[in-house]
């Protein structure tokens, strides 16, 4: 099949979207990306996308991080994706990437006077972790960057070497993932996902000012837990120790989706097994993101099926 990508103000066949070594965001990380997903339904046969305005309006306040000029509302580049993923005709789960990146093929240092553009392609993907089974994670040894060094709560490309780092240091030590501190000693998140744990009947998760991505399955997954499983939410800082003594942990993002931990640093998390609150709200959000709830379809964007010929 034709895969596609949006490149240059237009849809293109994949293979035409290049950008050369020269290009700054290549040699210096002077982007930042987006990550969405899209969950096929199967029964009735329609692609839904998750959020779609959250992550643009993400997207383009990380852009604006970056000094970034783009002539893009969330509404116009939720429109050019539908467009696209509708050309694809995905029939399966699948990853949106958008990329906003200085297309100035020069080797300066610098975020202003040069040209920012938009690249958007999709892929067919499904879980990034065994999220059936539950995970094992270890502290690592690497601290997350600090929002006066690189800016946490956007997703900026160069900043994702961190957790490149992270997640190769965890996974060659035997582990699935890690669990990362910020400067201060406290939990931040996981190599590329947010944190939450269960203690003492409430759902605690850190706040932004400990380094996090302000991430948008973390709000989904707070706001069900308060509205569907009656959970009561806290914010709030959190020691490595404490989440030891936790009775459920689970990661939460785009990527990891609700990814319960049964493991941190050789020591179980609770029965050592899949809690039953956070397979409750792994189950509820699999239920949301497939439109199979009807309070929150106005968080889908359904995808036009491409009519053959």
């Amino acid at each position: 099949m034709t895969r596609y990508a949006y490149f240059h103000g237009e849809i293109v066949p994949i293979e035409q979207a290049k950008v050369s070594i020269m290009t700054n965001t290549f040699n210096y990380g002077t982007g930042c990306f987006g990550g969405i997903r899209g969950y096929w339904n199967e029964e009735r046969q329609q692609l839904y996308v998750f959020r779609i305005l959250d992550h643009y309006r993400r997207f383009l306040d990380s852009a604006h991080i970056l000094l970034a000029q783009l002539d893009y509302t969330p509404e116009q580049l939720a429109q050019i994706t539908v467009d696209l993923l509708s050309k694809e005709g995905w029939r399966q789960n699948c990853y949106i990437r958008p990329i906003a990146y200085k297309a100035d093929e020069s080797i300066v240092v610098r975020l202003h006077d040069l040209q920012d553009k938009v690249a958007i392609f999709s892929q067919p993907v499904g879980n990034y972790l065994p999220i059936a089974e539950g995970i094992s994670v270890g502290t690592s040894s690497w601290r997350r960057v600090d929002d006066t060094m690189i800016p946490a709560r956007g997703k900026i490309i160069g900043s994702y070497v961190n957790s490149a780092l992270i997640k190769s240091e965890a996974q060659l030590n035997g582990f699935d993932d890690a669990i990362v501190l910020n400067q201060d000693g406290h939990v931040s998140e996981g190599s590329a996902a947010n944190f939450a744990m269960i203690r003492k009947g409430v759902l605690v998760t850190p706040p932004t000012s400990s380094n996090i991505l302000e991430g948008i399955t973390r709000r989904t997954v707070i706001q069900l837990a308060q509205e569907e499983m009656g959970l009561p939410v806290e914010i709030r800082e959190i020691d490595r120790s404490e989440v030891y003594l936790a009775e459920e942990a689970f990661y939460c993002g785009t990527g990891a989706q609700v990814s319960p931990i049964v493991s941190i640093d050789h020591r179980p998390i609770g029965t050592g097994k899949v809690g039953p609150l956070v397979a409750e709200l792994q189950a509820l959000y699999f239920r949301v993101v497939k439109g199979e709830v009807e309070r929150y379809t106005d968080w889908l964007t359904p995808v036009p099926q491409a009519v053959t010929a």
